[in-house]
């Protein structure tokens, strides 16, 4: 099962847990309400920003959404296991499918102020990004092919062994470059 199956329940009890309504949620995170309503029927591909956003205005941690049973010892996360997979759209054309195949390194462990993850970042369908932003942080690290990070005017190329780590309250986007997938090691903090 990818998170993407548990991503609408959990979305709908969570909202019902703050005992809030699609539009009063949508007011609270910045995200229009039919863009929730959506996420909650399982109708789109989320994109990361919307969910950073919803977390945000629901007063729990972007992996709040990936979490089952929540522990505080160590999580350890062994090579070749595959964990949880989570598919994210980009920002360009989110009922188009996965951009982003995201598996959490951490998902159980409580009270985690980082969200620590493998991505999979397929070849994108445009070449004109929607660059986004949010409050926090972003450690990247390239594992294998290239990607491309447009952050505010610049524009930086990422190679195999590279690292790049930034703000993200300034608009970016993060895309594969030329026709592999590339393969990212990504640290998202996102203060709530």
């Amino acid at each position: 099962m990818t998170g993407n199956d548990k991503l609408p329940q959990k979305l709908i009890q969570l909202r019902r847990q703050k005992e809030l309504t699609i539009e009063e949620l949508s007011q609270r995170s910045g995200v229009c309400a039919e863009q929730i309503a959506r996420l909650e029927a399982g109708e789109l591909a989320p994109s990361l920003t919307p969910l950073i956003k919803i977390a945000r205005g629901l007063g729990v941690r972007l992996g709040t959404f990936l979490d089952d049973e929540p522990h505080s010892s160590p999580v350890v996360t062994k090579s070749g296991s595959s964990g949880t997979v989570m598919r994210f759209a980009g920002e360009n054309k989110p009922s188009e499918g996965s951009e982003l195949d995201f598996v959490s390194l951490a998902g159980q462990k409580k009270d985690r102020h980082m969200e620590p993850f493998l991505i999979d970042v397929k070849p994108a369908k445009t070449d004109k990004y929607k660059l986004s932003s949010h409050e926090g942080e972003e450690f990247i690290y390239v594992i294998s092919g290239q990607i491309e990070i447009c952050y505010g005017k610049d524009v930086y190329e990422l190679s195999s062994g590279d690292s790049i780590y930034y703000d993200s309250v300034v608009p970016h986007n993060l895309h594969s470059k030329g026709t592999q997938t590339a393969k990212i090691l990504a640290v998202v903090y996102a203060p709530f």
